[in-house]
């Protein structure tokens, strides 16, 4: 028996690559399309009504329903962009969702990863479903949550469907859509397998945490920055990562069934403050954690001085034990964790005092710009 060990790694491709999608959310809850008389094709209904030319369908809903995966994925498919980046080094490919359009143009969600190499120089270009391209520039973007906004000169998009990650369950129906090894409109299946998985990726200079919607639908290298989307045809995520297996040196490439796609309420207020000022913000704890401890928890060796933690009187060596009622095995799940909340959130905290005995305190997030590195 082989041993062997899983690593997290993101999903973009190199050279010849797109980028998926996948998400999920209670089969209890439904959106209305409008299928086009003469056409067929779907489009997200606006206020719940359709035009005379087109046909309300609705999607989602109904006990033990399930997910009509052929209509959702027509009516997903053309609100996602495959993404190709070329520089002077070479370059890749990945996937987008068009998140907010006007008569002019749109703005599209994707991960940092994917266009990063281009923020120095180089080109991004966009493909619609249709095939047209379009060359895009970038609004933002956020190394720490693996996020960003690009933008292409033409409007009047399909914009996605927004769903609610925090209304998502182990066990739901999800669909991934993308371009996986540059097959654009790749759509694959299968549930949400766990919720609040704490991942690291990137390198130690641009590392992004991300407290992960965890799913067995097919995501591969191509993949990163589509969007996870439910039985109502909604995003509930942002793929970026994938664990693979190492054995004896080498490296598995491809899904294993273990992907993790950012949760869209806590991708939200990134791209939101990023398509209104260009920039993102992360919350701030105050604290810096001990690298070389081994127990369980995050110990703390030292305060920001006037950040939260401070103010709130956490003690210099103590140990994280509990964030907002989950249990804290290491550091890194304690970044992840408080990443996952928006600046000024009010949270709480139980730690081993150094002194001995726990205690619970109230600690305000304070703020901080977002790494772009």
């Amino acid at each position: 028996m082989k041993n062997f060990k899983a690593i997290i790694a993101f999903v973009a491709g190199a050279a010849v690559a797109g980028s998926a999608a996948i998400a999920a959310s209670p089969s209890s809850t439904s959106i209305t399309a409008c299928a086009d008389s003469r056409t067929k094709a779907l489009y997200l209904a606006s206020n719940g009504t359709c035009t005379a030319n087109r046909t309300p369908i609705v999607i989602g809903g109904g006990s033990g329903s399930g997910m009509d995966a052929k209509t959702i994925a027509s009516l997903v498919t053309p609100s996602v962009v495959s993404i190709e980046v070329t520089t002077a080094s070479g370059g890749g490919t990945g996937s987008g969702s068009i998140y907010k359009t006007s008569a002019n143009s749109s703005f599209i969600v994707t991960n940092n990863h994917v266009i990063a190499d281009a923020a120095t120089g180089g080109t991004i270009m966009v493909e619609l479903l249709n095939g047209d391209q379009y060359k895009a520039t970038i609004v933002g973007r956020d190394a720490n949550y693996d996020v960003a906004v690009i933008k292409v000169p033409i409007g009047n998009l399909p914009v996605i469907a927004l769903g609610d990650s925090s209304q998502v369950s182990v066990g739901d129906p999800v669909l991934a859509i993308g371009s996986p090894l540059g097959l654009a409109s790749t759509v694959t299946s299968g549930i949400v397998s766990a919720l609040n998985r704490p991942v690291t990726t990137g390198t130690t200079d641009s590392q992004s945490y991300v407290d992960a919607i965890q799913t067995d639908a097919a995501i591969n290298p191509g993949n990163s920055g589509g969007a996870l989307v439910d039985a109502a045809g909604r995003i509930i995520g942002v793929n970026s990562a994938i664990a693979s297996l190492t054995s004896s040196g080498s490296t598995q490439s491809g899904s294993i069934g273990l992907g993790f796609s950012i949760p869209i309420n806590e991708a939200k207020r990134i791209i939101d403050e990023i398509i209104a000022t260009g920039k993102s913000t992360r919350p701030v704890l105050g604290v810096y954690f001990d690298t070389n401890y081994t127990g369980i928890g995050a110990k703390i060796s030292k305060l920001s001085a006037g950040e939260g933690a401070e103010k709130a009187g956490i003690p210099v060596g103590s140990i994280i034990r509990v964030i907002n009622g989950i249990k804290i095995p290491d550091a890194e799940s304690a970044i992840v964790r408080i990443r996952a909340l928006a600046p000024g959130a009010v949270i709480s905290l139980t730690v081993d005092l150094p002194s001995g005995g726990q205690q619970s305190f109230k600690v305000t997030l304070g703020s901080a710009p977002s790494s772009t590195n």
